[in-house]
Protein backbone atom coordinates (compact mmCIF):
# COMPACT_ATOMS: atom_id res chain seq x y z
CA UNK A 1 0.00 0.00 0.00
CA UNK A 2 2.63 2.75 0.89
CA UNK A 3 6.39 2.16 -0.33
CA UNK A 4 8.15 0.31 2.61
CA UNK A 5 11.61 3.01 2.03
CA UNK A 6 8.97 5.61 3.06
CA UNK A 7 7.60 4.23 6.15
CA UNK A 8 11.37 3.61 7.38
CA UNK A 9 11.99 7.14 6.58
CA UNK A 10 9.02 8.25 8.80
CA UNK A 11 10.21 5.78 11.46
CA UNK A 12 8.45 2.77 10.80
CA UNK A 13 9.97 -0.56 11.99
CA UNK A 14 9.97 -4.37 11.36
CA UNK A 15 8.02 -6.91 13.16
CA UNK A 16 8.13 -10.46 12.94
CA UNK A 17 5.42 -12.52 13.92
CA UNK A 18 5.31 -16.23 14.80
CA UNK A 19 2.03 -18.03 13.08
CA UNK A 20 -1.20 -18.06 15.20
CA UNK A 21 0.33 -14.66 16.95
CA UNK A 22 -2.15 -12.12 17.78
CA UNK A 23 -1.20 -8.88 16.11
CA UNK A 24 -3.79 -6.55 17.79
CA UNK A 25 -7.79 -7.64 19.25
CA UNK A 26 -11.03 -6.65 18.35
CA UNK A 27 -11.97 -3.94 21.02
CA UNK A 28 -8.48 -2.17 21.46
CA UNK A 29 -7.06 1.15 20.71
CA UNK A 30 -5.03 1.50 17.46
CA UNK A 31 -1.53 2.47 17.82
CA UNK A 32 -0.27 1.90 14.46
CA UNK A 33 -0.50 1.31 11.02
CA UNK A 34 0.10 -2.15 9.31
CA UNK A 35 1.24 -3.42 6.51
CA UNK A 36 1.65 -7.23 5.72
CA UNK A 37 5.66 -7.69 4.08
CA UNK A 38 5.41 -11.45 4.03
CA UNK A 39 3.10 -14.22 5.65
CA UNK A 40 -0.41 -14.13 5.31
CA UNK A 41 -2.63 -12.58 7.92
CA UNK A 42 -6.50 -13.80 8.97
CA UNK A 43 -8.61 -10.60 10.28
CA UNK A 44 -11.42 -12.04 12.45
CA UNK A 45 -14.53 -11.72 14.26
CA UNK A 46 -14.10 -14.21 17.60
CA UNK A 47 -17.59 -15.44 19.53
CA UNK A 48 -18.22 -16.03 22.91
CA UNK A 49 -18.22 -19.88 21.94
CA UNK A 50 -14.16 -19.28 20.10
CA UNK A 51 -15.82 -19.59 16.65
CA UNK A 52 -14.19 -17.29 13.84
CA UNK A 53 -15.72 -15.31 10.76
CA UNK A 54 -13.42 -14.44 8.90
CA UNK A 55 -13.74 -10.68 7.40
CA UNK A 56 -10.56 -11.36 4.82
CA UNK A 57 -7.35 -12.66 4.59
CA UNK A 58 -4.31 -10.06 4.31
CA UNK A 59 -1.51 -10.69 1.85
CA UNK A 60 1.55 -9.24 1.58
CA UNK A 61 1.82 -5.66 0.48
CA UNK A 62 -1.75 -5.04 1.88
CA UNK A 63 -2.48 -3.03 5.06
CA UNK A 64 -4.84 -4.02 7.79
CA UNK A 65 -7.18 -2.34 10.65
CA UNK A 66 -6.14 1.20 9.58
CA UNK A 67 -10.00 1.95 9.96
CA UNK A 68 -9.62 2.99 13.62
CA UNK A 69 -6.24 5.35 12.11
CA UNK A 70 -9.15 7.77 10.95
CA UNK A 71 -12.22 7.36 13.10
CA UNK A 72 -10.34 7.07 16.64
CA UNK A 73 -12.40 3.85 17.54
CA UNK A 74 -11.38 0.46 18.79
CA UNK A 75 -10.00 -2.45 15.79
CA UNK A 76 -13.01 -3.99 14.88
CA UNK A 77 -11.78 -7.64 14.20
CA UNK A 78 -8.43 -9.47 15.36
CA UNK A 79 -5.42 -9.85 13.25
CA UNK A 80 -3.40 -13.00 13.74
CA UNK A 81 -0.44 -14.53 11.85
CA UNK A 82 -1.80 -17.56 9.60
CA UNK A 83 2.03 -18.63 9.26
CA UNK A 84 5.18 -16.91 10.14
CA UNK A 85 4.97 -13.78 9.10
CA UNK A 86 6.78 -10.26 9.05
CA UNK A 87 4.94 -6.63 9.02
CA UNK A 88 6.18 -3.34 8.92
CA UNK A 89 4.26 -0.73 11.46
CA UNK A 90 4.34 3.13 11.62
CA UNK A 91 2.84 5.14 14.65
CA UNK A 92 -0.52 6.33 14.32
CA UNK A 93 0.91 10.14 14.79
CA UNK A 94 3.07 9.34 12.21
CA UNK A 95 1.25 7.60 9.56
CA UNK A 96 -1.59 10.58 10.13
CA UNK A 97 1.59 13.24 9.50
CA UNK A 98 2.35 10.96 6.62
CA UNK A 99 -0.67 10.88 5.04
CA UNK A 100 -1.46 14.83 5.54
CA UNK A 101 2.17 15.21 3.57
CA UNK A 102 0.76 12.79 0.99
CA UNK A 103 -2.53 13.58 -0.52
CA UNK A 104 -1.86 10.66 -3.04
CA UNK A 105 -1.47 8.22 -0.28
CA UNK A 106 -4.69 9.55 1.64
CA UNK A 107 -6.74 9.33 -1.61
CA UNK A 108 -5.54 5.77 -1.90
CA UNK A 109 -6.29 4.87 1.32
CA UNK A 110 -10.15 6.25 0.66
CA UNK A 111 -10.25 4.12 -2.53
CA UNK A 112 -9.63 1.28 -0.68
CA UNK A 113 -11.98 1.73 2.23
CA UNK A 114 -14.27 2.50 -0.26
CA UNK A 115 -13.88 -1.25 -2.15
CA UNK A 116 -13.75 -2.63 1.32
CA UNK A 117 -17.19 -1.28 2.18
CA UNK A 118 -18.77 -2.13 -1.17
CA UNK A 119 -16.92 -5.58 -0.84
CA UNK A 120 -19.08 -5.88 2.69
CA UNK A 121 -22.29 -4.73 1.52
CA UNK A 122 -22.30 -7.32 -0.83
CA UNK A 123 -21.38 -10.19 1.19
CA UNK A 124 -24.18 -9.00 3.37
CA UNK A 125 -26.33 -9.35 1.20
CA UNK A 126 -25.42 -12.60 -0.45
CA UNK A 127 -25.59 -13.83 3.39
CA UNK A 128 -29.24 -12.37 3.66
CA UNK A 129 -30.59 -13.62 0.85
CA UNK A 130 -29.17 -16.58 -0.99
CA UNK A 131 -28.75 -19.99 -0.89
CA UNK A 132 -25.31 -21.30 -0.13
CA UNK A 133 -23.87 -21.60 -3.60
CA UNK A 134 -24.28 -17.86 -4.31
CA UNK A 135 -22.65 -16.93 -1.37
CA UNK A 136 -19.63 -18.87 -2.03
CA UNK A 137 -20.20 -18.17 -5.64
CA UNK A 138 -19.98 -13.96 -4.46
CA UNK A 139 -17.03 -14.52 -2.47
CA UNK A 140 -15.17 -16.14 -5.03
CA UNK A 141 -15.94 -13.88 -7.54
CA UNK A 142 -14.92 -10.70 -5.90
CA UNK A 143 -11.81 -12.61 -4.66
CA UNK A 144 -10.78 -13.76 -8.14
CA UNK A 145 -11.85 -9.80 -9.64
CA UNK A 146 -9.20 -8.49 -7.22
CA UNK A 147 -7.04 -11.17 -8.09
CA UNK A 148 -6.50 -12.46 -4.33
CA UNK A 149 -6.39 -15.70 -2.89
CA UNK A 150 -5.80 -17.11 -6.32
CA UNK A 151 -3.29 -18.47 -8.28
CA UNK A 152 -2.60 -16.18 -10.96
CA UNK A 153 -1.15 -18.58 -13.37
CA UNK A 154 -3.54 -21.78 -12.74
CA UNK A 155 -7.02 -20.41 -11.44
CA UNK A 156 -6.55 -22.52 -8.39
CA UNK A 157 -7.95 -20.82 -5.30
CA UNK A 158 -5.68 -20.79 -2.30
CA UNK A 159 -8.24 -20.84 0.41
CA UNK A 160 -9.43 -23.92 2.58
CA UNK A 161 -13.07 -24.97 2.93
CA UNK A 162 -12.46 -24.27 6.54
CA UNK A 163 -11.29 -20.42 5.53
CA UNK A 164 -14.70 -20.20 3.04
CA UNK A 165 -16.83 -21.65 5.55
CA UNK A 166 -16.06 -18.98 8.13
CA UNK A 167 -15.77 -15.94 5.38
CA UNK A 168 -19.70 -16.77 4.71
CA UNK A 169 -21.16 -17.82 7.99
CA UNK A 170 -21.28 -21.15 6.73
CA UNK A 171 -20.41 -24.47 8.49
CA UNK A 172 -17.68 -26.54 6.12
CA UNK A 173 -20.03 -29.50 5.84
CA UNK A 174 -22.53 -27.04 4.02
CA UNK A 175 -19.46 -25.73 2.31
CA UNK A 176 -18.32 -28.85 1.10
CA UNK A 177 -21.84 -30.36 0.06
CA UNK A 178 -22.41 -26.34 -2.26
CA UNK A 179 -18.73 -26.51 -4.03
CA UNK A 180 -19.58 -30.32 -5.26
CA UNK A 181 -22.72 -29.19 -6.18
CA UNK A 182 -21.16 -26.21 -8.29
CA UNK A 183 -18.59 -28.87 -9.32
CA UNK A 184 -21.58 -30.49 -10.61
CA UNK A 185 -23.19 -27.84 -12.14
CA UNK A 186 -19.72 -26.81 -14.20
CA UNK A 187 -19.89 -23.55 -12.11
CA UNK A 188 -16.03 -24.34 -10.61
CA UNK A 189 -13.61 -27.51 -10.98
CA UNK A 190 -12.69 -29.69 -8.06
CA UNK A 191 -9.92 -31.69 -9.43
CA UNK A 192 -8.23 -33.70 -6.34
CA UNK A 193 -9.11 -31.88 -3.54
CA UNK A 194 -7.88 -28.66 -4.99
CA UNK A 195 -10.49 -25.93 -6.50
CA UNK A 196 -10.53 -24.10 -9.51
CA UNK A 197 -12.24 -21.12 -11.00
Amino acid sequence: MIDIDLLLACGAAYKKLSAGEIIFKEGAQCQFYHELVSGNIRWVNVDDDGNEFIQTIIDPGECFGEMPLFDNGPYAATAIAIEDSVVIRLQKSSFLQLIKDNPDIHFSFSQLMAKRVRFKFLLLKSLALHSPETRIATLLNYLKSENKNFCPTCNQLKLTRQQIADMTGLRVETVIRAMRHMHEKGELVIEKGKVYC
